[in-house]
């Protein structure tokens, strides 16, 4: 069942997991990648095992981070990772730059006796590692429910109108928050039902421009001539629209009667008479 906790087959040995997801949903996510095979449920001295681990891991770490201050290493560790079985330890560090650790790998290998692997990540997957709280005031969606990072660019803030300050679009990470992502396609949809920003519409009253939508009350905010603001709910905003175009149409019809009435200056004079 999704949230149980199981033992799969790792590289070389066992490690503990839990099931996020079951099903067909699993197969196309998969693509051409393997996942690991479970082996069981655990057991309750599996389960102390885990749990024997975690406090291992913590010990571990602070023990890395003692030792990379001695090896004057420029890296930030982030997080410790114990193989279930113990037959593995994994180290991961941000860096701005590579960094040579093989004398801190010789150094962890001699006291844990053990196999060392130092891995190095981006700020997005420390966040998922650490966790914390939102500007929403929910948990970061990394840690609660992101499997995997797509590209956030900042045109999917232009695309939701919102203001381009980085300070307010960047999520604990330091990087565009993931939400810009997963909200683009309700935006991009929602804001087909309106004309683009800008455009001029020919009334009664004069001319109004379409300066801002409210996605969530649905409705408009023109500029008049005169400078004053006016909002309109979406379907006063088409039944503006619709007015002005027949008000065009009807222009048009009446530019081209008016055309075809002149006299046309093609058409050859008569020739004089001859004396």
């Amino acid at each position: 069942m999704v949230g149980d906790w199981v033992i799969v087959q790792a590289e070389k040995g066992e490690d503990f997991g839990r099931v996020v997801n079951m099903g067909g949903l699993v197969d196309r996510k998969a693509g051409d990648r393997q996942y690991p095979v479970i082996l069981r449920k655990p057991a309750a001295k599996d389960l102390d095992q885990a749990d024997e681990n975690q406090k291992l891991e913590r010990e571990a770490f602070f023990d890395c981070r003692k030792r990379i201050d001695e090896h004057g290493l420029h890296m930030k560790l982030v997080d410790v990772e114990y193989q279930f079985d113990r037959n593995k330890i994994t180290f991961f560090f941000t860096s701005e730059k590579r960094v040579d650790f093989r004398a801190l790998v010789r150094d962890l290998a001699g006291r844990y006796r053990t196999r060392i692997e130092l891995r190095q990540i981006g700020v997005r997957d420390e966040a998922k590692r650490i966790g914390g709280v939102g500007v929403c005031g929910r948990r970061l969606c990394c840690e609660a429910f992101l499997r995997e990072f797509e590209p956030v660019v900042t045109q999917f803030a232009k695309d939701q109108k919102l203001s381009l300050n980085p300070t307010k679009l960047s999520g604990s990470c330091g990087r565009l928050m993931c939400c810009l992502l997963y909200e683009r396609e309700f935006y991009a949809e929602f804001t087909k039902k309106f004309p683009d920003v800008g455009t001029v519409i020919e009334t009664g009253q004069g001319r109004k421009t379409l300066k801002k939508i409210d996605v969530f009350e649905e409705q408009a905010t023109l500029l008049l001539e005169n400078g004053k603001e006016e909002r309109l709910p979406l379907e006063e905003l088409k039944q503006l629209l619709a007015e002005d175009r027949e008000r065009k149409r009807q222009r048009k019809a009446a530019e081209r009667e008016s055309e075809n009435a002149k006299p046309d200056s093609r058409e050859p004079k008569p020739e004089a008479k001859k004396s």
